[in-house]
């Protein structure tokens, strides 16, 4: 595993995608970043990190016969590594939200965003992104978020976090091999954030409802049970939870 150190970027993902296309990278090679000016979380929205407290970290990983039909089980994967990693480091009351934020309690202290690059029905490769709130402990601008540090009382070292998240993530790696999904969802789906309680949903047009997550389908749907019995699935940009 090659580890390239940068001390700012605009974001470790776009600097993977740029030395792809310049020269080419092996898999499992690891972009971090001391600083990032130009961050991204899911669905466009900026990932705001204090220069040198945090890890913000890129891995591209490349697939011989992995589908595209297949892949939120990455997502699923990489989500579940930051969990155990997490863990391991003893910070408390972890869960993950859907679809790739890892919270302690309602706060938010990691952010997942997995780009494929596909070719036909197949992924080719993978550049996971993850950013994980280490020794910051202001977040000015931010609700709901929180650190290791905050959360643990100490600080961390975070080559020795970094270290252990990418050895979660290789070892966990293996079950996207053996096409172990149902192990996968379900494993996701018992670390569900407010998975069978009643919790409130923002529709696209800004309306409110009450409902509880009944689990996430394969292909990386939310599943919700409103008051009429009825379970409806939903995309990542068709629903928001409020938390």
């Amino acid at each position: 595993m090659r580890i390239v150190k940068l001390d700012a970027i605009d974001s470790t993902n776009a600097y993977i995608k740029r030395t792809m296309r310049d020269s080419g990278l092996e898999t499992n090679t690891v972009v971090v970043a001391h600083e990032q000016y130009n961050g991204r979380g899911q669905m466009g929205t900026y990932w705001e990190s204090e220069p040198g407290k945090n890890l913000t970290f890129s891995v591209l990983k490349k697939f011989k016969d992995s589908k595209v039909s297949n892949q939120f089980y990455l997502s699923i994967l990489v989500c579940l590594s930051v969990y155990e990693t997490l863990n391991h480091l003893k910070i408390p009351d972890v869960h993950i939200k859907w679809p790739n934020d890892i919270l302690s309690g309602n706060q938010k202290i990691c952010g997942v965003l997995i780009e494929p690059i596909v070719g036909g029905d197949m992924v080719k490769s993978a550049i996971i992104g993850i950013g994980l709130n280490v020794n910051q402990i202001n977040f000015p601008k931010l609700s709901n978020v929180s650190s290791l540090k905050l959360l643990a009382g100490n600080s961390f070292d975070k080559d020795q976090v970094l270290h252990l998240a990418l050895i979660k993530l290789e070892k966990n790696f293996r079950y996207l091999t053996d096409l172990d999904f149902e192990w996968l969802l379900t494993k996701f789906e018992n670390h569900l954030y407010m998975k069978d309680e009643t919790a409130s949903f923002e529709f696209k047009d800004g309306t409110l409802k009450e409902g509880r997550i009944r689990g996430i389908t394969k292909e990386g749907k939310l599943r919700v049970e409103f008051d009429t019995k009825a379970i409806f699935e939903f995309g990542f940009k068709e629903v928001k939870l409020i938390y």
